[in-house]
């Protein structure tokens, strides 16, 4: 994968920190305000073996109501100014859905990667912003926008929707010559606990389009509400489905707790590259 003349690697699984610059994100320990703490935040990200920065600034948490593009460009350029002050090498993800911050974010601060929820669903001038800035993009499902999205989501067969989906969008994407494209199934976007569990079962599936899968299980409501307990408890549970995902063909674990996800890749490689013994 190559962005801004660069190539990231992705021979073995990576982590991909997040940093919410918002009021309201569903899990309050990623919020981060001050350009100090930004900066320190991603400090931690690094330090615990992140080997890609998200950074959003518009929530997208189930219900919530979007803040206008102006704040959000706000938000951003404090947030990118101050990861970039300090880590000009830095790999960067821009969490967004509107091409004009992507193209804020590519233009003056060398984002390196554009990570859409919507699929370009919501703003059309996505996808062509993509291809003219040539920048790898995280094409993510969701059924219906933020504010409505868990409004009884329903499905005849998610994991065969999903990829014909998917399927659809990354042809739009490849007719414009956008070829670095990561898929995202959408876990807790438009989905039942349900739906969830039965994505990462099949998430092997997803293999079909030959492309990077990114995963997003930290801390969603598919571990609260199957273990009845708040997001703040749910580390342990994080890290059993994130082990799971990489089991299952993740290729990045997008994530609040970056140096459990490191060491969880680093246990299931050392299983899957031991040999395979005859024992009957």
């Amino acid at each position: 994968m190559t962005s801004n003349g660069r190539i990231i690697s992705l021979d073995k699984p990576l982590v991909m920190g997040i940093i919410n610059v918002t009021d309201d994100s569903f899990y309050s320990g990623s919020r981060y305000k001050l350009g100090f703490r930004i900066a320190a935040r991603a400090e931690q990200i690094i330090r615990e073996g992140g080997s890609i920065i998200d950074v959003g600034a518009c929530s997208t948490r189930p219900g919530a109501k979007p803040v206008s593009e102006q704040q959000e460009l706000k938000r951003l350029a404090k947030a990118l100014h101050a990861i970039r002050k300090k880590y000009p090498e830095a790999i960067i993800s821009v969490d967004t859905y509107r091409s004009r911050v992507a193209r804020m974010a590519v233009g003056d601060y060398r984002a390196n990667i554009i990570n859409d929820i919507s699929a370009g669903e919501l703003d059309p001038e996505m996808f062509s912003t993509i291809a003219e800035l040539k920048i790898p993009y995280v094409l993510m499902h969701m059924r219906g926008t933020p504010e409505t999205m868990q409004q009884n989501p329903t499905y005849d067969n998610v994991i065969r929707e999903i990829i014909t989906y998917l399927n659809g969008k990354i042809e739009q994407l490849k007719q414009l010559g956008v070829s670095d494209i990561i898929v995202d199934p959408g876990f807790g976007f438009g989905k039942t606990v349900d739906h969830n569990f039965s994505i990462l079962k099949n998430l092997q599936a997803f293999r079909l389009f030959e492309r990077p899968i990114l995963v997003g299980l930290s801390r969603k409501s598919m571990i609260s509400k199957t273990l009845g307990i708040p997001a703040a408890k749910c580390l342990n549970g994080t890290t059993a489905l994130n082990t799971m995902a990489l089991l299952n063909g993740a290729t990045i674990l997008r994530v609040h707790d970056v140096r459990e996800a490191t060491e969880a890749i680093k246990l299931v490689e050392s299983t899957t590259r031991q040999p395979d013994y005859q024992y009957i």
